[in-house]
């Protein structure tokens, strides 16, 4: 095929990567194909994109990562929970409570999350605040989920970081019923590296839920509450009334709540509990919202309505409909943390505001990383997230036939997605990621033949020949009769596909 990674030219890197992969039979099947991935991109030379960082160059300082790696993959994954913050505020505890040292504006929500946290990074950065920011699950690298001024954690810092708080998290794995999970042992050592810096401000996602997730042990002076929908109905509830009760948790005592739109279920749980908490709340569409946007080259152009007026011409360099709201919440949290609209009437400074959006970046949501034919990462992994997606995907690609490549998550709505992928695909390639959480190919397959039909689906169970499976049938319609491909489905399937397709 023509145009595929690693042209006849060039050796191709994708050869080696079940090698590489091989290798790491002792290691957690996440961080083996974050190793091998990253060793296939230093093959192929050029340096990371600053915000996906690759492994480190030093073979010590590799070393070094990799055992702590290993070490945090013997710990309970993020799947496997037990609902309480009873273990990470014992570790705050004895480190002294670092999260209570810098003042903090927590996410939470279905999706959209780490678009937001990116952009309300970005615009308190602008404004010249030194910004800690906690984000899961990342798309290449462990460090990526720990940012200070903007970039990701450095591999030095954070060894130092885990070698600093790591006897006081045996300390607690030996006081406790269970030891700190990996989840938690992450956020311990963000918020002890925030306050080692220290930062002005941390912006925090939520890992799932709330009330009871390890994230909630700081005291949000502003609290996003994303758009809600169902995922993670088996721990949240199977109503967004009640995933609503479980994030709602965040809203603490007078602090003040930015609501994107929501079902009127979950919003009048999420009204009922800042009134019980007496905080401050500010609803899309009503205190703020989108005015106006406009497709653009590379993104769209936005006009926003903000608690302290109107921001006009504020281009946003990432595509969709739901990229356009995120930047309104993102604005709106922003203006709030340095109370517009309370304490100060004025509006943020535009060109501020327009310079800090022009700058945002959200690796894996509508990331174009190939052309001829293009290819399109988006990690969508549930219906709401995908019907976001399929939207943009329409509004601002002029595909004249798009394949999809589905690697999805087996305790996933995994039909959900497909039936709202199903009126943009005119294939499909179905595949798995190298997780262990990873759905089969061929259950997959056989969802996906129900959704779309059998004639529209081909399986390949390893991702490399299935990205050159969908990169041959989008070049079956020609150099410029505009086939495309959409990896998609999963955050780990995007991440590895970035990797292989020399993405940074």
């Amino acid at each position: 095929m023509s145009d595929s990674p690693g042209n006849n030219d060039t050796p191709d890197p994708l050869a080696d990567f079940d090698d590489i992969v091989a290798e790491e039979t002792d290691r957690d099947p996440d961080l083996a194909v974050i190793e091998a991935g990253s060793r296939t991109l230093r093959t192929q030379g050029g340096p990371p994109a600053a915000d996906v960082p690759a492994r480190p160059e030093d073979p010590e300082v590799d070393r070094a990562l990799r055992e702590v790696e290993t070490e945090l993959a013997t710990r309970w994954g993020e799947t496997k929970l037990e609902p309480s913050v009873t273990r990470i505020a014992a570790l705050m505890d004895v480190l002294g409570d670092p999260q209570r040292t810098y003042p903090s504006i927590h996410i939470t929500g279905t999706n959209g999350k780490t678009s937001t946290a990116r952009m309300v990074e970005s615009l308190l950065g602008a404004f010249e605040l030194r910004t800690g920011r906690y984000t899961s699950p990342h798309v290449q690298s462990v460090t990526e989920r720990i940012s200070l001024d903007g970039a990701p954690i450095s591999a030095e810092r954070f060894i130092e970081t885990y070698a600093d708080i790591k006897p006081y998290i045996e300390m607690v794995d030996t006081a406790q019923e269970h030891r700190l999970s990996f989840f938690e042992v992450l956020t311990g050592m963000a918020y002890a590296a925030f306050a080692d810096a220290p930062v002005d401000v941390a912006v925090v996602e939520v890992g799932m839920g709330g009330s009871w997730d390890a994230t909630n042990v700081i005291d949000g002076d502003v609290a996003v509450v994303m758009p809600i929908s169902l995922d993670h109905t088996d721990r949240l509830g199977g109503t967004p009334e009640l995933i609503a009760t479980e994030k709602s948790g965040i809203i603490k005592p007078d602090s003040t709540v930015i609501m994107a739109q929501q079902p009127v279920d979950a919003a009048q749980v999420l009204l009922k509990k800042a009134v019980e908490e007496n905080a401050t709340v500010a609803r899309e569409g009503m205190e703020f919202g989108v005015v106006d946007r406009q497709v653009a080259v590379g993104g769209q152009l936005l006009t926003l309505r903000g608690l302290g007026g109107e921001y006009p011409e504020v281009y946003l360099p990432l595509h969709g409909a739901h990229q356009a709201h995120n930047a309104a919440v993102a604005l709106a949290a922003v203006e709030a943390f340095f109370g517009v609209g309370a304490e100060r009437a004025e509006p943020l400074d535009i060109d501020t505001v327009r310079k800090a959006f022009a700058a945002v970046s959200s690796p894996g949501r509508l990331e174009i990383v190939r052309r001829s034919p293009t290819v399109v990462l988006d990690a969508a992994h549930n219906p709401a997230g995908a019907e976001a997606t399929a939207e943009a995907v329409r509004e601002s690609f002029d595909f004249s036939r798009l394949i999809g490549v589905v690697g999805a998550s087996a305790d996933k709505n995994v039909r959900g997605l497909l039936e709202a992928f199903e009126p943009i695909f005119a294939e499909v390639v179905v595949t798995q990621n190298s997780s262990h959480r990873a759905m089969d190919a061929d259950e997959l397959a056989g969802i996906a033949v129900e959704v779309l039909g059998e004639d529209r689906v081909q399986v390949e169970p390893r991702l490399p020949e299935a990205l050159e499976a969908a990169i041959t049938l989008a070049e079956e319609e020609g150099e410029f009769a505009g086939g495309g491909v959409l990896v998609t489905g999963s955050v780990i399937t995007v991440g590895e596909a970035r990797l292989l397709l020399r993405k940074g």
